[in-house]
């Protein structure tokens, strides 16, 4: 497998995230529309000034720093686990960390992130959202495969350990 590929999942995330932000940007007026998949998925030139869903709007400082701790932990991590985490893990890893980067990137130079993507079931419209935000639930999903396979792998592993314990005790002689 190709060296450090969590790390080139994050440049890509990050750069398609560059890359469609600065078209949207460019090519759109601020809530301007063009049909994809007629009412239900459309390309919307939105800015958002807060996090996820458009909550603590105007806390530019506190996302700057935020974004710092958590851009800086999963380097750690990503290094501390990179010879022994599962691939799920590892590009779940690289995912946030692409989307992290791209939003932080427009948060530090803008003070607002671009989203566009936006879709819409029946008269519901789900919040929209950016390259970057699905690079980061796209990877917390895998982290969370990842964490549900690998306590499903300790609880068998840990039910043969005793399953072990308990023969031995049964076969020594008394």
């Amino acid at each position: 497998m190709m060296r450090f590929y969590y790390y080139w999942i994050a440049v890509l995330v990050f750069i398609l995230d560059f890359a469609t932000k600065r078209l949207i940007e460019t090519k759109l007026e601020i809530m301007e529309q063009i049909s994809v998949i007629g009412n239900f998925f459309l390309i919307t030139s939105h800015r958002n000034r807060g996090a996820a869903f458009g909550i603590l709007q105007e806390q530019r400082v506190f996302f700057i720093i935020i974004t710092i701790v958590i851009v800086s932990g999963l380097i750690w991590y990503i290094q501390a686990m990179r010879k022994t985490a599962k691939p799920w893990l590892l590009i779940g890893l690289g995912l946030v960390l692409g989307g992290a980067i791209g939003n932080f990137l427009d948060r530090l130079r803008f003070g607002e992130v671009t989203d566009f993507l936006q879709f819409n079931f029946g008269s519901y419209s789900f919040p929209i959202f950016n390259v970057a935000d699905s690079g980061i639930v796209c990877g917390v999903a895998l982290i969370l495969i990842d964490t549900l396979l690998s306590a499903k792998d300790e609880k068998e592993r840990s039910q043969n350990g005793e399953d072990k314990d308990q023969n031995n005790h049964e076969q020594q002689p008394v």
